[in-house]
């Protein structure tokens, strides 16, 4: 046990700064255009949210994605099929960037019978589990224990997956988190942990809450490497991406990466943000929007122009409007239907085959 333990400590003892798949290609012409036109579905569609919520067609909390977009796309580049997605309530552009039809995930905002979880999710708690997806959780870090259980369930299945468990800079702070962590070190599941640090948490900066800014050593303790990504880069998000999930899928254990990033909404519908300047955030979208930076990239290496641009955006605006609309004239749920999901339906035991024969 001392043996396996030292060698563990070695193996884990470096914790670089970047994560860098080995012989990772860089993503295609075709591959950057599908990035943009998902990011910018994602924005397009959180702005829509955002006026159905102001109508009153949206009910509870809603809580929003716009600026955190590349973090979504560039990671889900990095999955593999039956790979798993868990994540906490700011799940729409991840319900997106896993495929789900937009009339779906709208329709669930709404509350409607046709939603993705039949209208009784709302914007906290969808799932999607022939996509991969596993929620959508309301309570803060609940998912990260949840996640590591997927993991758990790869590792025992040797089905050569990876859970890819999402997390804010807030959740980072919750003791379940490093509960998980150990135990994911110890029995070496196959875990990418994403931290999407935003710097506000609910409302409190990060450097305010949280002794050690650096939230990708969080896992030092317990010998897990962790990486800084430009979380407002989708192609740097990508690639840290493959190389976390290559460690992950080859053995070696959990990976944590720490996503810098940034919201430009309040935490949710309801906050004023009130905590920072309109200053800073007009800042950021100038210098360090992430659909803007992959514009300029897709232009300046003339894999598109300005009018084919323009055309992606009009498409992505005729499909949220579209959804919206169906999200408003949608059945609502049966009243019948708050009987129904309430229970798992549980076989009895069998019996085991000599007693059944007797």
């Amino acid at each position: 046990m001392a043996r396996q333990s030292a060698t563990r400590t070695a193996k884990r003892a470096a914790t670089p700064a970047k994560a860098k798949a080995k012989g990772a290609d860089s993503p295609d012409s075709e591959a950057l255009l599908g990035f943009y036109r998902t990011m910018l579905l994602i924005r397009r569609f959180e702005e829509r949210a955002g006026q159905l919520y102001g109508m009153g067609l949206i009910g509870g909390f809603c809580h929003l994605y716009i600026g955190q977009e590349a973090i979504a796309v560039g990671m889900q580049a990095a999955k593999r099929e039956g790979d798993q997605v868990i994540t906490g309530y700011r799940e729409h552009g991840h319900m997106l960037a896993s495929g789900v039809e937009p009339r779906l995930i709208m329709a669930e905002l709404t509350g409607r019978a046709v939603g993705v979880s039949h209208g009784k999710g709302g914007s906290m708690h969808m799932f999607a589990p022939d996509r991969g997806f596993y929620g959508g959780h309301g309570i803060v870090g609940a998912q990260v224990s949840l996640g590591t259980g997927l993991a758990l369930a790869d590792r025992y299945r040797g089905d050569g997956k990876v859970a890819f468990v999402y997390f804010g800079d807030g959740a980072a702070n919750q003791g379940q988190v490093y509960e998980s962590f150990n135990m994911a070190e110890l029995w070496s599941l196959p875990v990418v942990y994403v931290i999407e640090n935003n710097q506000y948490a609910m409302g409190t900066s990060v450097a305010r809450s949280s002794s050690e800014t650096h939230l990708y050593r969080r896992g030092a303790s317990f010998n897990i490497p962790g990486a800084e990504v430009d979380g407002m880069d989708v192609v740097a998000v990508r690639e840290a991406g493959l190389a976390a999930a290559e460690h992950a899928r080859s053995g070696k254990g959990p990976y944590i990466l720490e996503m810098k990033t940034y919201r430009y909404r309040g935490h949710s519908m309801s906050d004023p943000g009130k905590y920072r300047t309109r200053e800073e955030i007009d800042e950021v979208r100038k210098t360090r929007d992430p659909i803007e930076h992959l514009q300029e990239r897709l232009e300046s290496q003339g894999l598109a122009d300005e009018a084919a641009l323009k055309a992606i955006d009009a498409e992505v605006k005729s499909i949220v409007a579209d959804a919206a609309e169906f999200a408003r004239t949608a059945p609502e749920p049966d009243p019948s239907e708050l009987y129904t999901d309430v229970y798992v339906e549980a076989r009895p035991p069998q019996a085991p085959k000599s007693e059944a024969a007797a």
